[in-house]
């Protein structure tokens, strides 16, 4: 049988699980959590940030830290929701080609 992984992608956490053994195990973050913020970032030094590393910095640096993304996938760019919902964010959202 393939590897499988199985992705919970949340609007505020995510939850990571592979299968071992015919059970689902779900995958622990580096501070022991079962469920990680679904924060990413990018500091002012140029590094990328994920989960609560990048959710502990975004007071300080809103502009760099996407969160709450979930809201905006598959819709288009120019729909009535999505234009009040880009208002809220300290971050900059680009419209996509497609």
């Amino acid at each position: 049988m393939g590897k499988v992984i199985g992705i919970d992608l949340g609007t505020t956490n995510s939850c990571v699980a592979i299968m071992e053994a015919g059970e689902p195990a779900v995958i622990s973050s580096q501070e022991g959590g079962r469920v990680v913020p679904s924060v990413v970032a990018v500091s002012k030094t140029g590094e990328r940030l994920v989960g609560q590393v990048a959710k502990r910095q975004a007071v300080t640096n809103p502009e760099n830290t996407i969160f709450s993304i979930k809201r905006f996938m598959g819709r288009k760019f120019n729909e009535a929701t999505v234009e009040e919902d880009k208002k809220l964010m300290p971050f900059k959202l680009t419209e996509a080609p497609n």
